[in-house]
């Protein structure tokens, strides 16, 4: 249950919120004042809501002393400066008294679900050579694989990676190994799809000498090799189905038997398996066993393509470059305006196997100390329509206008129609704004808030 601390000198204000938010399953901690709240230990909590004006110190002192826990400022309507101003010292959002009870709720959902989006830090995950690097990727979708991860790690279940080619599901793999209580044990990796469908159960399962032509020996298979430890299978939709029934027998009582064996071993190993390949759909026409599916499918984590990670790709491909000229002890290139705009824009259908190699082919061609488009060798055509990114827009866009219409007109005319019957946030997430943008712009045009406005049922 996630825990709020209300910091409010009004014990009737003070308990009707904490009656309000109880009542949508929050444990709620009450303050009349900074100091009382600093002896709750602000830090222990999920979120801090604080009236702006308190005895004592003003709420604006929790800020500093709850990171990095979020604040949430309370205020009249007569203070909006001041709650403007408590945004610019770091705090997440305001809200306005009297303030309506669905928007204070919806407020605090949002401010709690982006701060465990926070707490889904990218895992570290060491390389070969011990040394230990963080996954790259800030964007929505990156921070749910992030927590997902941190949850699921410790957990020792079975886990299925989805994702295209080249997303990275061997890094997650890792991460959950060197995450969970086996990392001390070995992680032994097998790409089903590279293993001829002939050897695919000797090497996984092991045999015994003389169990088929060429068994010149005993062999120890990579089920048993990983035992106490993690087996990761890689495209895990292009096994076999008698190799199938065999690795759900692991799954199902820790048991494996070599080829030409009748002796049974009992094996500990966790199984993580990851496909490009929809799983579901191959058991619905007979080409994976069902049963495996739903054992591999304890936990599900999904890997976004590259194409849906815009915001990440230049950071991932100065990680990269930085790699690829080390490599080649090129180490003053540095990538052109027009080539980063390039990466930026290209969809990258092979994800980020296919970006590492652009940049290693710009690294060898490049002439000078720039890289430029041509050197990447990526295709025009293929490129998406949008620009790079910049700061987010804080205007409508002018195809929302009527044609002649000036945007402030647009915004005027906007807010006046449906402030009635939509809350501020509502507001400002149709008009693309943010909730202090929109305020700001009230009153500059002149246009009053509504103080009984409501959302319709």
């Amino acid at each position: 249950m996630q825990k709020i601390l209300i910091v409010e000198d009004e014990a009737i204000i003070r308990s009707a919120l904490k009656r309000l938010l109880e009542r949508h399953d929050y444990a709620v901690s009450e303050a009349a004042s900074v100091e009382d709240a600093v002896i709750l230990d602000p830090q222990r909590f999920d979120l801090v809501i604080s009236d702006l004006r308190l005895p004592g110190e003003e709420g604006t002192a929790l800020i500093e002393r709850a990171a990095p826990v979020p604040v949430l400022i309370m205020t009249s309507y007569a203070s909006m400066r001041s709650a403007i101003e408590s945004l610019k010292q770091g705090a997440v959002d305001y809200i306005a008294k009297p303030f309506d009870h669905a928007e204070l709720v919806e407020t605090v959902a949002r401010l709690l679900h982006q701060q465990s989006m926070r707490q889904g830090a990218p895992p570290e995950i060491a390389d070969d050579g011990g040394s230990r690097q963080p996954m790259i990727g800030d964007c929505a979708a990156m921070q749910q694989v992030y927590t997902r991860i941190r949850k699921t790690a410790p957990a020792d279940v079975t886990v299925l990676i989805l994702g295209e080619s080249g997303t990275g599901k061997e890094l997650v793999a890792r991460a959950l190994h060197q995450q969970s209580k086996r990392a001390g044990a070995p992680l032994i990796s097998v790409n089903c799809a590279a293993i001829p469908e002939t050897l695919i159960e000797s090497e996984l399962f092991g045999h015994e000498k003389g169990a088929f032509t060429g068994a010149s020996a005993s062999r120890t298979g990579l089920v048993e090799a990983a035992d106490g430890g993690t087996l990761f299978l890689d495209e895990i939709g292009e096994l076999p189905l008698d190799a199938q029934a065999r690795l759900l027998r692991v799954l199902q009582e820790g048991e494996i038997r070599k080829i030409g064996s009748v002796e049974t071993r009992y094996v500990d190993v966790r199984l993580i398996a990851a496909t490009h390949r929809d799983l579901a759909a191959l058991s619905k026409s007979g080409e994976f066993r069902l049963d495996l599916y739903y054992r591999l499918n304890v936990m599900q984590i999904d890997l976004p393509p590259l194409r849906d990670r815009e915001d990440d790709v230049l950071a991932i491909a100065d990680i990269l470059l930085d790699k690829a000229r080390k490599r080649h002890d090129r180490e003053s290139l540095r990538l052109s305006r027009a080539a980063r705009q390039d990466l930026y824009d290209y969809p990258w259908p092979g994800n980020v196997r296919e970006l590492e190699n652009a940049l290693e082919r710009g690294v060898i061609l490049a002439e000078g100390r720039l890289i430029h488009p041509d050197d990447l060798g990526l295709t025009p055509a293929a490129t998406r329509p949008h620009p790079a990114p910049a700061a987010p827009a804080e205007e409508p866009h002018a195809s929302d206008t009527a044609e002649g219409v000036s945007l402030e007109d647009y915004f005027q005319h906007f807010v006046l129609e449906h402030q009635e019957h939509m809350s501020e946030t509502e507001l400002a997430q149709k008009l693309g704004i943010s909730r202090k943008n929109l305020w700001e712009r009230r009153q500059r045009l002149g246009i009053p808030r509504k103080k009984n406005a409501r959302r319709t049922p």
